[in-house]
């Protein structure tokens, strides 16, 4: 089969596509509800309730200058592919950035759940950066 390009698939570079008149597809239609967003609200406003974003409990770590010298785990979630997605990561920086020690891990539990924290306390204590990824 010819490769094909199909220019009515949504993409960052084509943006938010509309049905003529109307919303973007699977965004519902002006029937039955108030001007603005959900509920009547100005669109784009909080959700009711709420007076702006919600509060973050606790921020990310702060980027390195540089991964030369540092131990990077390299954490599957459990998506399929996704060990050897991180296989393939561990050889880049082999390839690329020996100085980098990788750790390629899984992380314990379901793949959307997890009530351990060894594999966390491991990271906190002996890298200095995680890369927490899936595949599919």
């Amino acid at each position: 089969m010819p490769n094909q390009t199909l220019d009515n698939v949504m993409s960052p570079e084509a943006g938010v596509q509309r049905v003529a008149g109307g919303p973007p597809p699977g965004m519902g239609g002006p029937a039955g509800r108030p001007p603005g967003g959900p509920g009547g609200r100005p669109a784009g406003g909080p959700p009711p309730g709420m007076s702006g974003p919600p509060q973050a409990l606790f921020a990310f770590a702060s980027r390195l200058d540089t991964l030369e010298d540092k131990t990077v785990y390299l954490v599957d979630i459990g998506f399929g592919g996704g060990y050897k997605f991180m296989l393939q990561l561990q050889k880049w920086f082999t390839e690329n950035m020996p100085s980098v020690t990788t750790v390629v891990k899984r992380k314990p539990g379901g793949v959307f759940s997890d009530d351990r924290s060894e594999l966390w306390d491991e990271i906190k204590a002996k890298g200095q950066a995680v890369v927490l990824g899936v595949a599919g």
